[in-house]
């Protein structure tokens, strides 16, 4: 017997109230083979401040977890919908989120079971932030944290990863000029939550590597997925 391959569907998710114009934003949802059996692990991917559901890392993860057997979802927040360079509000950006949790369970006799939130970059923030309201989630995983302005690790602001209950992931980049290693850590020591900080070397806060590294931007993904497929896998007892 031929075992079925994962499927993509493109969806609209309805949004609270109109932004930008909009009454929804575009998403799509991964869905594995033979879902729902098994571990039922659903997984919500956010871009980042200058991207959209287009990311190739966010794509790339996308593709690969739900080859994986995670159902996954990924999403446009507003203003990368309506094509706008600034982000919309933290309450915008929050609501947007809840709502790809919605859909991504639209189906209550196929709801994962665990649930896990992240993104890269603003979308890693949004996440901790529901995280922090007690949204329910298994863990978090934040991939290139913007902790401080660029250069500025004196003005890092960390408060909302101190309301964070749930398993974080960190991935960072040595070269990342948001988000400097040493207070990272130095944060980490002090958040109650478990934490894991995966550094990838040479790589900057989009993931890109100079080529004097040796190293490909795929070889850099598949790097990401393993240590995120991994993390989940142990967060859930698998």
């Amino acid at each position: 017997m031929v075992e079925p391959s994962s499927r993509f569907e493109e969806l609209k998710i309805p949004l609270p109230d109109p932004v930008h114009g909009l009454q929804e934003v575009s998403g799509v949802l991964g869905i594995p083979r033979w879902w729902p059996t098994g571990s039922r692990i659903g997984v919500v991917l956010a871009h980042g401040q200058t991207d959209d559901l287009s990311d190739p890392l966010i794509e790339y993860l996308h593709q690969e977890l739900t080859d994986r057997r995670y159902l996954t979802l990924r999403f446009n927040f507003p203003f990368a919908e309506a094509k706008k360079r600034r982000p919309d509000s933290d309450q915008v950006l929050r609501r947007t989120f809840r709502a790809a949790i919605g859909a991504l369970a639209r189906d209550p006799s196929a709801a994962p079971a665990h649930l896990f939130l992240g993104g890269k970059g603003l979308g890693g923030q949004v996440a901790a932030d529901l995280a922090g309201a007690r949204v329910r989630v298994d863990g978090l995983f934040l991939l290139g944290y913007p902790l401080h302005p660029q250069d500025k690790p004196e003005k890092a602001t960390p408060e909302q990863l101190y309301r964070v209950v749930s398993p974080m992931l960190f991935a960072q980049g040595t070269r990342d000029r948001h988000c400097d290693l040493d207070v990272l850590r130095q944060t980490l020591a002090r958040v109650g939550a478990p934490t894991h900080l995966h550094v990838v070397t040479d790589a900057d806060r989009h993931f890109k590597v100079p080529k004097k590294s040796g190293r490909t931007e795929e070889e850099i993904r598949a790097e990401i997925l393993g240590t995120l497929d991994h993390w989940i896998q142990k967060v859930v007892g698998g």
